[in-house]
């Protein structure tokens, strides 16, 4: 059955159209222009009570009773788990190194990433505080993953997971970080490879 995704062209609505084309589930797209504030309307409420994209509807969900599913973080590991894909490791020491590097992304890279979007991108001049305080958190996180894929192939690991899918689309908007991705090796090198992936080129068009 198809799955609906309700989603905007941002890095939190790329992650799960990426996963999807990753795992070939067949899925609808419902855009959801944020620009125009649709995130507010009742009935995207019923499915996402933060108001945010993305969110999903799996009419196929446990039990085969159909279930909303928002937050990108559980919306990745519930399509994971559905399809028992090696994405979220079945092995447990390994799956939870993919859930640190999730975590990583959720509570470090997707907030200091956006702010740094917001004062440097969209609102330059309005806060030097909030330009310098975002671009170095945004500079010191790109530090973080040079490291770290100095050490490993993939964020978490030797094997591709929904780590390097959660945190892509977000490194793709390196040029509004004010910062030279090719500076750092690891990351343009790890950046460059998935870019090859199909699933993450048609991943990141939608909608």
């Amino acid at each position: 059955m198809t799955i609906e995704l309700y989603t905007w062209g941002t890095p939190n609505g790329r992650k799960v159209s990426i996963m999807l084309e990753e795992l070939g589930l067949p899925y609808s797209v419902h855009p959801v222009n944020i620009g125009k504030d649709e995130q507010f309307a009742p009935d995207f409420l019923k499915i996402s009570p933060n108001n945010k994209i993305p969110a999903i509807v799996d009419p196929d969900g446990p039990g085969g009773e159909p279930i909303s599913v928002f937050e990108t973080g559980a919306i990745l590991t519930y399509l994971a788990e559905k399809t028992g894909s090696e994405l979220w490791p079945s092995d447990f020491r390994r799956r939870t190194k993919v859930n640190e590097w999730l975590m990583f992304q959720m509570g470090g890279v997707g907030p200091m990433f956006g702010q740094a979007n917001h004062f440097l991108h969209f609102n330059p001049g309005k806060s030097d505080y909030a330009e310098q305080r975002y671009r170095t958190e945004a500079h010191r996180l790109y530090g973080v993953l040079d490291k770290r894929l100095g050490e490993v192939p993939f964020i978490a690991g030797d094997a591709y997971s929904v780590a390097d899918i959660a945190i892509y689309p977000w490194v793709a908007r390196w040029e509004w970080h004010q910062i030279d991705l090719k500076s750092l090796p690891n990351v343009w090198r790890w950046f460059s490879e998935l870019g090859q992936r199909a699933a993450v080129a048609k991943g990141m068009s939608v909608p």
